[in-house]
């Protein structure tokens, strides 16, 4: 059964700069905002723009053969609208996702404030844990986190 989970959360950075970082700086972002979790990231497929493919090699070890492979199905600069759904790897096997779509939508509040709009939208062929959502959830809650970090520290 398909499910989803929303969240929301204020960043202290410009929303164009937040853009730029989920979005064209992605491949050089998330192994500097998540060394633990994420080696390298590749566009594997495409330009790096809608219908891309990104290959997510993970762990710190450079010989580890764990990766994720996810898509992005939405990508409108005009609306500060971004999507990823998971191809294959951990973030579905983990946790017995059949399928995990993160969507961001971004909003100016002003010059350097940008309200994050999350929704994830995830299934289960199991039977889920109550708390499934928050679950599926608490990564993207880390990224923009770190990711306003990131933007603030440059």
């Amino acid at each position: 059964m398909a499910r989803e989970i929303k969240a929301q959360r204020t960043v202290g950075v410009g929303v164009e700069a937040l853009w730029k970082g989920m979005t064209k700086d992605l491949v050089s972002v998330m192994p500097k905002i998540m060394p633990d979790i994420v080696q390298s990231v590749e566009v594997i497929e495409g330009d790096g723009g809608l219908g891309s493919v990104l290959l997510f090699k993970l762990g710190r070890d450079p010989l580890s053969k764990r990766q994720q492979t996810e898509k992005i199905v939405e990508l409108d600069e005009s609306q500060y609208r971004f999507a990823l759904q998971v191809l294959e790897g951990p973030a579905l096997t983990l946790r017995d996702f059949s399928s995990l779509t993160t969507t961001f939508q971004l909003s100016a509040i002003s010059e350097k404030e940008t309200l994050v709009d999350m929704k994830v939208e995830y299934a289960t062929e199991k039977e889920a844990a109550a708390n499934i959502g928050e679950i599926a959830m608490q990564p993207v809650l880390s990224f923009v986190q770190l990711l306003e970090k990131l933007v603030l520290e440059s």
